[in-house]
């Protein structure tokens, strides 16, 4: 199996068109022929073409996942200010449209990195996204660091469709004591899979005897393994 620290060229960019909006870029990593496809948002302050967007991406393609990774409006306009939710609910649609369209066998996974995270399930608790049979959250950011609330919480009750949240022990901006007990009152559709030692960033220091590229691999097994549970039960 390939590693995930070797990153391989980036695919050609794409367009996603967006109804009353300049459409955005995106690229599509892994077969066509994929049974399952991750639709994947970058966090708030790096686009989809940042080292670990592309990580994940190639990693999971060697995993036989197709990854469809996508900017949002501000990101393609070189804002460093994010979008509205109001704006990025509508690119998360677009994207998840465009990735039914383009591999229509596949059973369709949406998440994040972060602000990504975040964005893709609000846009899923307030409509489901049409054909996605789960959410995974890389790094869900449930307060800004040094803030601790649960109040970026609440609309995931209003989530029906299974959700991964793979986080880092040391994520400052999910604090444990707060993050467990909002995973725990999802009920059994929810699964919390920690990263000894990692941060928000899933980087790992020295003393910890790990290594980042450790951490990635187990961040894509774990994704590898749940998601291919998930469609296989849908099925």
């Amino acid at each position: 199996m390939e590693k995930s620290g070797n990153l391989k060229p980036n695919p050609p960019v794409r367009q996603i068109p967006i109804a009353g909006r300049p459409a955005v870029s995106a690229r599509l990593d892994g077969p066509v022929t994929a049974t399952t496809c991750f639709v994947f948002a970058h966090g708030a302050g790096a686009g989809m073409d940042h080292s670990f967007m592309q990580a994940v991406a190639g990693g999971l393609a060697a995993r036989g996942i197709a990854t469809l990774r996508y900017q949002f409006p501000y990101m393609e306009q070189g804002s460093k200010r994010p979008d509205a939710p109001v704006v990025a609910h509508a690119a998360v649609r677009a994207a998840v449209a465009f990735a039914r369209k383009t591999i229509p066998q596949a059973a369709l996974i949406a998440g994040g990195k972060s602000f990504g995270a975040r964005m893709t399930s609000q846009a899923q608790a307030l409509d489901p996204l049409d054909g996605v049979a789960a959410l995974v959250f890389f790094g869900f950011p449930l307060h800004p660091a040094g803030k601790p609330s649960i109040e970026r919480a609440g609309h995931l009750r209003d989530i029906e469709v299974p959700m991964l949240f793979l986080q880092g022990t040391r994520d400052k901006l999910a604090e444990l004591p707060l993050l467990e007990p909002v995973v725990a009152k999802l009920g059994q559709h929810a699964r919390l899979t920690l990263l000894a030692e990692a941060d928000h960033s899933f980087h790992v220091p020295v003393r910890s005897g790990r290594t980042d590229a450790a951490v990635m691999d187990e961040l894509l097994d774990t994704f590898a393994a749940w998601s291919e549970a998930v469609v296989r039960k849908r099925s």
